[in-house]
């Protein structure tokens, strides 16, 4: 057992950036590469986003879409044919100008053959599939286009966090066209809504729906909308868009097609797309001073089998008795799946190795010693619950406890995460009481302060500049009418004076 009273310190009080990056190391999910800003995400962080990956195909590809995949290098001039865009991702990114290396005269490599035109690493794919789409659409029955990658892609990060900010990251981006304008604003409107429900049934993250303000879309698009989580520091963290782009790039990139008037239109499109961040989301949403917590859903085990076998004696028949129990809970199926079990039969002791699953967020860790052998039992623990709260259950029974015991886990722990919301979002409608809402006491020491500010926002890019700069607070939303309140859904802006302002979501943001 640990020496102080935490598994994990410093504690999420103390130092929350720390405390997440602790997590992270205590869990075994990523490290910092070599490269600066790219991260390593060792074994068991990539299981998470492998079930990430495929619960969330699942659900793309039963709304219509297909998987492809398209080139890691976009040359330089498509990335020039839309202003906006370009403008919007010019500083973060990445380009190669050479192809070739050879050794100089002190024996180092040099790049000596210059690419006659140079290559973008994708920041993201808008342009190369523009120019594709455009190739493949010659009818309105070419249409509608309905694809999703899978991918990495390169954005130049200053200031890199593993999972929520590298310089490289994973995600997956959908890019669609459409007939009709009307269309594209329905797939638009569809795909955040995947990403809202994922979020709360696999994620257990409570979100909100909404758009963004015209100063917070994304490069290039009509309208973006986005679904923005509070973790436990009460920032929010933006974890999944979708962006109407109307005609802008079909425009740009000749995505034309032949309409049931015979007269020649361009095309509608949209794109969408969450990545990694999740994890990061998932980790400081849910985790505590002992380590990582995971919602079953996407835990890379729903129960880790931990024997204890103090004496020699006792070793086979207790082990043996975890293998048996072992194979029987695989048989057991949990959301259309099998149960995924580990056996942890390493030669350290068992509180060695419980902690270790504790750290690690395992939902559920089941205990068998040479007296819950005698007793036909089995010691069982949540994660949502404190480390020292157990039951003993018989063995006979665990395989009908197990799966009611992990929806139960995963609802405790959206529950948990929308009470921690709700409780820190406030409505305040007066400039001196949010400055202070938004300001720490000691700004030597900055604690845990502010949260989410329902109010009225009536400003333009210009106002969101200055709020930013003044009280490091940014837009997150105008919240979709789904997010319920007892506000009316106008006001007056507290920083313009502007009557009839929309709801929006203030907070500080990673």
């Amino acid at each position: 057992m640990p020496n102080s009273t935490t598994a994990i310190t410093p504690t999420r009080q103390d130092d929350f950036p720390e405390w997440y990056q602790q997590v992270i190391q205590a869990a075994d999910l990523a490290e910092n590469s070599e490269v600066r800003g790219c991260m390593i995400i060792k074994p068991y962080g990539y299981a998470i986003w492998e079930n990430i990956q495929r619960l969330l195909d699942a659900r793309i590809k039963a709304t219509g879409h297909t998987n492809a995949y398209f080139p890691l290098f976009v040359p330089l001039s498509y990335l020039q044919k839309e202003a906006a865009h370009v403008e919007g991702f010019a500083k973060e990114c990445a380009i190669v100008t050479h192809h070739r290396l050879e050794a100089g005269s002190d024996g180092q490599l040099l790049p000596t053959a210059k690419l006659t035109e140079p290559l973008i690493i994708r920041p993201t794919s808008e342009t190369i599939i523009g120019a594709a789409y455009a190739r493949w659409t010659r009818s309105y029955r070419d249409l509608p286009i309905l694809i999703n990658q899978w991918a990495n892609v390169v954005r130049w990060e200053l200031r890199p966090r593993l999972f929520l900010r590298t310089t490289e990251f994973l995600w997956q981006e959908g890019h669609t066209a459409h007939e009709t304008k009307d269309e594209a604003i329905a797939e638009t409107q569809k795909m955040l809504l995947v990403y809202e429900t994922f979020a709360r049934e696999i994620l257990a993250i409570p979100v909100i729906p909404g758009a963004k303000t015209p100063g917070e879309r994304f490069p290039g698009a009509l309208d973006t909308l986005t679904i923005e989580a509070m973790v436990q520091d009460r920032k929010a963290v933006q974890t999944g868009t979708s962006h109407f782009l109307g005609q802008n790039f079909s425009r740009a990139y000749e995505i034309k097609f032949l309409g049931r008037d015979n007269l020649e239109h361009y095309a509608w499109t949209t794109s969408w797309g969450v990545s990694t961040r999740l994890i990061g989301t998932l980790i400081m949403t849910h985790s505590d001073d002992d380590g990582l917590v995971l919602p079953p859903r996407i835990a890379p085990y729903h129960l880790v089998i931990i024997p204890f076998t103090p004496k020699e004696e006792n070793k086979t028949p207790v082990i043996e008795a975890c293998r048996q129990l072992t194979d029987r809970l695989r048989s057991i199926r949990y959301h259309d799946e099998p149960l995924r079990v580990h056996l942890d039969s390493r030669d350290l002791t068992g509180s060695a190795k419980s902690w270790e699953w504790i750290k690690k967020g395992v939902p559920i860790r089941i205990e068998i010693g040479p007296r819950d052998l005698a007793a036909d039992q089995a010691t069982l623990s949540r994660r949502d619950r404190p480390h020292k709260e157990k039951i003993s259950i018989p063995l006979p029974q665990l395989p009908d406890t197990i799966p009611p015991l992990l929806d139960q886990i995963q609802h405790s722990l959206y529950q948990k995460a929308l009470s921690f919301r709700d409780t820190h979002t406030h409505h305040l409608t007066d400039r001196r009481e949010i400055t202070t809402f938004f300001t720490p006491k000691n700004p030597e020491k900055p604690e845990i302060h502010g949260g989410f500010l329902l109010t009225y926002w009536g400003g333009t890019p210009q106002d969101e500049e200055q709020i930013k700069n003044d009280l490091k607070i940014t837009v997150r939303c105008l919240p979709h009418p789904s997010y319920q309140t007892n506000l009316p859904p106008h006001g007056t802006c507290p920083f313009t004076g502007k009557t009839n302002a929309p709801l929006a979501i203030l907070a500080k943001a990673y």
